[in-house]
């Protein structure tokens, strides 16, 4: 088996709101984060033009993607009660089957991109900027 020696990372900036489900902390009441994303996607051979992926093909595949389904929603447990008023309300709101922590959206965003052929090596998710989360096989 080759190492994948080689690596590239996109950063992706978006916004989103979630609170987290019987938590005693903070986090227990709905408020946001200004999200930086890092995915980092990893080969053992550059292509013909020298690249591991050109960065405009992760632009197109998952900044796309995270800016149209992630940024400016609010993303919840599916067993939140508020799940019904905002959409009552017309809220977007994005549903996970258990609490939208940083962890869990870094692999939401990492099961996306294999969903894409994209050989992504791992995720990470800044929640502020002292604070992330990361997902890798």
């Amino acid at each position: 088996m080759n190492p994948k020696n080689y690596q590239v990372t996109r950063v992706i900036h978006f916004c989103y709101g979630h609170r987290l489900l019987e938590y005693s902390g903070k986090c227990r009441h709905p408020h946001g984060h200004n999200g930086v994303l890092e995915i980092t996607i990893s080969s053992s051979v550059l292509d013909s033009l020298g690249m591991v992926i050109d960065f405009d093909e992760i632009k197109k595949k998952i900044q796309a993607w995270v800016d149209a389904e992630l940024d400016h929603k609010m993303i919840l447990n599916e067993k939140d009660p508020l799940v019904p008023v905002l959409q009552q309300m017309g809220d977007p709101v994005v549903l996970f089957p258990s609490n939208p922590t940083a962890e869990n959206i870094a692999k939401y965003i990492f099961d996306y991109a294999k969903k894409q052929n994209l050989d992504v090596r791992s995720v990470k998710l800044w929640e502020t900027q002292n604070s992330c989360a990361e997902y890798q096989p």
